[in-house]
């Protein structure tokens, strides 16, 4: 499912090429509608196998069921998988048809266009009561930075590309700035429901839904909860169907069992190791390993590199209070990616001193072997007795007396 208001970085020219990482929360879809059942938002009832040997289907009994795969990517219904089997979303009537759908998902690659070429294995199989759909609308709760809050977006063209909705038929998208203080208030709920067609007693209960995502909102410490679709059924009930739940990373210390539940089986094994230590990276496909401090300033190392007709493996941000075992475990991350033949490291000292990255970067290369030519530039805070650390060590550490010259260096250690 898509986000209407996905955030955009808007850089320079020079350096549109790139794109900052930020790691999120991603939680599977049964994930999200466990969260969304547990405070009081009406969703489909359902129940899980996985790989493991878990089945709660054995007392799950329904008219009609929905079979989905869950992975981390969208699409699934027009996917197949490694072994043949077409479709990531079954749908049957028939009891005894489940569990054979379920095996042939279960411990496959789902292939989908969000998916890498091989796919991404299901190891979980939520089964759903299907539900009929008569009608389809969109709701969104998010904080837009534009509005310095939180705002509510509606719209009754639920169910499909919602920023096709937004680009060409704009009036059926409406957009309602929330009083922090006041929340969403009965008037603006039922507005909201009514500019949603539902009608009579479906507009209370509406309404109702809505009151209760905003206060799930407040409960998770959200960003944005986004349901797509929020249906009409034929028995007159308002459910919402399928959801994107993003979460505050800086509320994580609140929600400890929330951020417990994150897959990480799906992550890059260096992004899952990083954010151990506060890291900030993300793999890319070149061979110059970088470490800098500040995402602005690796954008502008990323950039330069490429200029001199380099390629950066990496993102790499390591912040502004980082410490001598967070630039260890940087080393040792990007030693990790054996497409690395040269490491760039560029700190110019703020808050962080760049001595302490001097002693952090010794620190490493007496610990661990490496193969690589290393580059360092180092500016800012104790930059003098930074490059005195360094040339006291007896290390072979190239040190480069600008950031041209450290990205000249690098690329000519590479070609």
């Amino acid at each position: 499912m898509s986000s209407l208001w996905s955030t955009i970085l808007k850089f320079p020219a020079q350096i549109k090429h790139f794109t900052v990482p930020v790691r999120n929360l991603n939680l599977l879809e049964y994930q999200s509608k466990h969260l969304l059942r547990k405070n009081g938002v009406a969703v489909q009832d359902f129940c899980m196998i996985d790989e493991k040997g878990g089945n709660e289907f054995n007392n799950f009994n329904v008219k009609e069921y929905v079979i989905k795969a869950q992975i981390l990517a969208g699409g699934r219904g027009k996917g197949h998988f490694d072994n043949g089997f077409k479709g990531g979303v079954h749908v049957t009537d028939k009891r005894g048809d489940v569990e054979g759908i379920a095996k042939q998902m279960l411990g496959h690659k789902l292939i989908t266009k969000q998916t890498p070429k091989d796919g991404i294995e299901v190891k979980k199989i939520m089964i759903a009561e299907s539900v009929t759909i008569k009608r389809e609308t969109y709701i969104c709760i998010l904080m837009d930075r534009q509005k310095n809050g939180p705002v509510l977006i509606a719209s009754p063209a639920g169910g499909v590309d919602i920023e096709g909705v937004a680009e060409k038929t704009p009036h059926l998208i409406k957009t309602i700035p929330i009083d922090i203080f006041k929340g969403v208030t009965d008037g603006m709920a039922e507005e909201v429901a009514a500019f949603l067609e539902f009608q009579g007693q479906l507009k209370k209960l509406a309404a109702d839904e809505i009151k209760k995502l905003w206060t799930f909102f407040l409960n998770v410490d959200a960003t944005q909860v986004e349901i797509n679709p929020l249906v009409e059924t034929a028995d007159n009930k308002v459910i919402s169907v399928d959801a994107k739940i993003n979460f505050d990373d800086n509320a994580q210390f609140r929600h400890k069992d929330i951020f417990a539940l994150e897959d990480i089986t799906e992550s890059d094994p260096r992004e899952v190791e990083a954010s151990k230590y506060n890291l900030n990276y993300i793999g890319m496909t070149g061979n110059i390993g970088c470490l800098v401090n500040g995402a602005g300033l690796a954008m502008a190392t990323m950039d330069i590199i490429k200029l001199h007709g380099g390629d950066p493996a990496n993102f790499l941000d390591v912040g502004g209070s980082v410490k001598e075992e967070q630039v260890r475990a940087a080393f040792n991350i990007l030693t990790s990616d054996k497409n690395v033949r040269c490491i760039l490291v560029n700190v110019f000292g703020g808050i962080v001193n760049c001595a302490t990255i001097a002693n952090g970067i010794v620190g490493a290369m007496k610990s661990m072997k490496l193969d690589v030519p290393l580059i360092v530039r180092l500016e800012g805070t104790n930059a003098t007795e930074a490059r005195k650390i360094i040339k006291e060590s007896g290390l072979n550490i190239q040190i480069a007396e600008h950031l041209d010259d450290a990205a000249k260096k690098a690329v000519k250690n590479v070609v």
